[in-house]
């Protein structure tokens, strides 16, 4: 109701309607310009769809980690212990795509469509090239790289068939986190919406019905959750590229741009080297962790990747508020409005800062009946309650921390938040939460508490630098 109140107040002239006409232009898809519209108008427009967007991919998570639960915790250990090599290929993928929603966004809004559109064709190119690696190793070494994590016999004979699928075909990951930063840098953030919700949608329709068997389809295990992600996605990237090419409001490619322009992609990857050096970092951190958590025993893998799932699950509306911060900075700063950048991601934080207030009650009071939905094991319940329970001292930093960080990478300063993070994450995450686990014999809460230390720091950390201005002045 408050944002409703602010943007009846903002658009005076259409005082009944202006907030329902926004929200229903946010979910159509509106051909607005977000560097000269009302600012408030500009995050609503963008925000919903990303937030949409964002909650359908986490629904998916959630639905996920719920049927595999039932297979028991060695089954969740392996997706768990899958992830760990997910977040290094999700690294490279969303630095990726941070750059590109840089660029194109910095593009949109120098009113260039046409570099715009050179930059996603190169975008797609190298996204494509990155993936290669990945499907080599988890075709070939799928079984090696459990064991090298510490997974149990089960993991190793029976759910590696999860991580070949996984690996094996995480083109279609990368080809979905970049093309949707296309649209988003673009503001086409209603078509990314929609291409999520139908690859999730397929996903969540498909998951039960593989690994538990259903009619004609046998019961496939833990793999038929791989598959059935595999299929979604790539039905979603089927869709994003008949978007890009045919019904962009904001970007559109040509076919005569699918060409290999070395000039371009080289600007993509240097601006794209500092994202995918924040991403390797934190993810290489959550390596570490893991690795701490399969010494534990599996049920404080499994009770860990349960809590880090709900967290997905709940901070994805931060997450596609950030990402609206993104891409009103990114544009602003193109079309010559610094300030206005700055103003939009105050006010963000704010708004993020007010819901994960919310979460963090909810994570207090109710963490135990949240684990319990996706596990009947006492131990692993315990495990991933006491983590959510730790984690809502102080959650609504994060909101903070999400919103500056992405105001630093919608400029195109994706830099500064690298230096940041090896110090806060390498430097004192992983040797804090080791002393904690191992040396004092916290075990498991050692890692929650070392998690809660440095993550609250980091945050804090990142939105005083960001006070201080010096992203402005970058050019990409």
């Amino acid at each position: 109701m408050e944002m409703q109140k602010n943007l009846s107040a903002e658009l005076p002239h259409q005082p009944a309607q202006s907030f329902w006409a926004a929200l229903k232009d946010a979910i159509a898809g509106s051909e607005a310009d977000y560097t000269s519209i009302p600012l408030k108008r500009a995050i609503l427009l963008l925000a919903v769809p990303m937030i949409l967007e964002l909650v359908m991919e986490s629904t998916f998570a959630v639905v996920d980690i719920y049927f595999v639960g039932k297979l028991g915790a060695s089954a969740v250990a392996t997706v768990g212990l899958t992830e760990t090599y997910l977040f290094l290929l999700y690294s490279i993928a969303m630095g990726l795509a941070m750059a590109v929603t840089a660029i194109v966004a910095r593009r949109i809004g120098e009113k260039n469509r046409e570099e715009a559109g050179k930059a996603a064709v190169q975008s797609i190119f190298l996204a494509v090239l990155c993936s290669v690696p990945f499907s080599i190793a988890g075709l070939f070494f799928a079984k090696d790289l459990l064991k090298l994590m510490g997974g149990d016999a089960w993991a190793i004979e029976e759910g590696y068939r999860y991580t070949q699928w996984m690996l094996g075909g995480n083109a279609i990951i990368v080809l979905l986190f970049v093309i949707n930063a296309i649209f988003r840098g673009g503001g086409d953030a209603a078509i990314a919406m929609r291409v999520l919700w139908i690859a999730n949608g397929i996903n969540i329709v498909l998951v039960p019905v593989l690994i538990n068997g259903l009619g004609p389809f046998p019961a496939l295990g833990i793999q038929g959750a791989a598959i059935a992600t595999s299929i979604g996605r790539g039905t979603g990237v089927i869709i994003q590229l008949w978007a890009l090419f045919r019904s962009g409001k904001h970007i559109q490619v040509k076919l005569s741009q699918v060409y290999w322009d070395a000039k371009v992609a080289l600007g993509i990857i240097k601006t794209s080297l500092g994202g995918v050096g924040q991403m390797i970092v934190s993810m290489t951190s959550w390596i570490f962790l893991m690795r701490i958590l399969s010494d534990v025993g599996s049920e404080a893998v499994a009770g860990s990747t349960i809590a880090l799932r709900i967290m997905m699950f709940t901070l994805m509306p931060a997450w596609g508020l950030s990402n609206a911060a993104a891409t009103l900075v990114g544009q602003n700063l193109g079309a010559g409005h610094a300030e206005r950048a700055e103003s939009s991601v105050w006010k963000i934080g704010v708004y993020n800062m007010v819901f994960l207030v919310g979460v963090s009650a909810i994570y207090f009071f109710y963490n135990e009946s949240l684990v319990k939905i996706f596990s009947d094991d006492p131990q692993v319940i315990r495990i991933g309650a006491e983590w959510l329970r730790i984690l809502s001292y102080s959650y609504f930093v994060y909101g903070w921390w999400m919103v500056s960080v992405q105001a630093f990478n919608g400029a195109g300063d994706t830099k500064t938040p690298t230096k940041i993070n090896v110090v806060f994450f390498w430097l004192i995450q992983i040797p804090l939460c080791y002393l904690l686990a191992v040396k004092l014999n916290w075990a498991h809460s050692g890692v929650f508490w070392g998690v809660f230390v440095s993550e609250t720091s980091v945050g804090l950390f990142t939105l005083w630098l960001f006070s201080k201005g010096k992203w402005k002045t970058v050019k990409v």
